[in-house]
C-alpha cells in the first residue's frame, strides 16, 4: 500500500507540473501573439506616416483591425484553454480511478491467495493427518467435519467470485419466482448457527414474507451479510437478525456490535474490491466482493441497502424491498 501510495502522489506532482507547464504555454503564446500584433500596427502606421500620406480614416481601419486580431486571440485562446483544461481533468481523474482500481485489484489478489491457501492448507493437514496416524473415530469425524467446514469456505469464495463477474457480464440467467424470503432467512440463520457455533444468533423473522426473486441470489445475499458480521462483531456479542413487513416495504437487517463503519467509508464498502486498512496489515477474511454482491443483488431485486450507526456501537446494515 506504501508504493501504492507513493506512485500516485509521484503521478499527481508529474501531472500537475505539467499541466502547469502546459497553461504557461497557453498564455506565453497569447503574449506573444498579442506583441506581434501590436508590432505590426505600429510598423502599418509608421510606415503609412513615412509615406506621407497620412489619413486618419487609415490609421483608424488599422487599429481598428489591430483590436480584431486582439480579440480573436483571446477568443480562441480561452477556447483552446477551456478544451485543454476539460480535456485535463478528464484524463487525471481517470487515472486516478484507474491507479486507485488497479490497488484494488491488487489487494484482491492478495486477499484470495490468503483465502485461498487457508482452507487448502487445512484440508490437506486433516488429511494428512487421517492417514498417516491411528485416530479414535470421534478424532477422524471432528478433522473431517473441520476440513467439511472449510471446503464449504472455499466454495462460498469461489461463487462469489464467479456470480460478481456474471453479474459484472450481464451473463447471468435470472430465474425469479415467488419466493418465501422467511424460509430463505431461517435457512441461513440456521447454516450460519452451525458454521460457527461460538457466535449467538438472536433472529427475530416474521413468517410468510413473500417476494418476487431469484432464490439463490436472495440466499447469497443474506448469508454474505451473516458472515460480515460475524467477522467484525466483538467475541462474545450476539449478531441480531430481523426480517419483517415496513412502511417501505420489506426490510432486513443484521446488526453487529463491531467496531462500526466511519461515515465516509459507507459508500465505498460496497465498491467491487474494496476493504478498509492496508491488506498487508488487515486481520479479518475476506476479498471484497461480499458487500459488493450484496449491492448488486439487492439493486437486481429492485430494492435498496444502507448502513446505519449501531448503539452503543456496531453496524447496522439495512435491505429495503419494495412491495408491488
Amino acid at each position: 500500500m506504501r508504493f501504492s501510495i507513493s506512485k500516485l502522489v509521484w503521478v499527481r506532482i508529474i501531472y500537475w507540473l505539467f499541466l502547469t507547464y502546459m497553461v504557461a504555454a497557453f498564455i506565453w503564446w497569447y503574449v506573444a501573439l498579442v506583441k506581434q500584433n501590436e508590432l505590426l500596427t505600429a510598423t502599418k502606421i509608421e510606415t503609412l506616416v513615412a509615406s506621407g500620406k497620412v489619413d486618419q480614416q487609415h490609421i483608424a481601419n488599422i487599429e481598428a483591425f489591430a483590436a480584431r486580431k486582439t480579440k480573436q486571440y483571446i477568443g480562441e485562446g480561452l477556447t483552446f484553454l477551456m478544451l485543454f483544461l476539460l480535456g485535463a481533468i478528464y484524463v487525471y481523474r481517470s487515472l486516478l480511478k484507474q491507479l486507485k482500481y488497479s490497488t484494488l485489484q491488487q489487494n484482491f489478489m492478495m486477499a484470495v491467495t490468503h483465502e485461498l491457501k487457508t482452507p487448502i492448507a487445512v484440508t490437506q493437514l486433516n488429511l494428512e493427518t487421517i492417514i498417516k496416524r491411528d485416530l479414535k473415530p470421534e478424532q477422524q469425524q471432528h478433522l473431517i467435519q473441520n476440513t467439511l467446514k472449510e471446503t464449504k469456505r472455499l466454495d462460498a469464495l469461489c461463487n462469489n467470485i464467479l456470480l460478481a463477474s456474471q453479474l459484472d457480464m450481464g451473463q447471468y440467467e435470472t430465474n425469479k419466482q415467488i419466493v418465501d424470503l422467511s424460509v430463505i432467512a431461517v435457512n441461513c440463520v440456521q447454516s450460519f448457527e452451525e458454521r460457527y457455533a461460538n457466535r449467538q444468533c438472536i433472529a427475530s423473522i416474521e413468517p410468510n414474507i413473500h417476494i418476487q426473486g431469484e432464490p439463490l441470489l436472495l440466499q447469497l445475499m443474506i448469508n454474505n451479510l451473516l458472515d460480515n458480521a460475524n467477522k467484525y462483531a466483538e467475541a462474545g456479542k450476539p449478531i441480531m437478525i430481523q426480517l419483517r413487513h415496513s412502511d417501505a416495504g420489506i426490510e432486513f437487517e443484521v446488526k453487529d456490535q463491531g467496531v462500526g463503519i466511519a461515515l465516509e467509508e459507507r459508500t465505498k464498502v460496497f465498491d467491487k474490491f474494496y476493504r478498509v486498512g492496508a491488506e498487508q496489515t488487515r486481520t479479518t477474511k475476506g476479498t471484497g466482493l461480499g458487500l459488493y454482491l450484496c449491492k448488486k443483488i439487492v439493486t437486481f431485486h429492485g430494492g435498496q441497502i444502507v448502513i446505519k450507526s449501531n448503539q452503543p456501537k456496531g453496524s447496522i446494515f439495512v435491505v429495503q424491498f419494495k412491495v408491488d
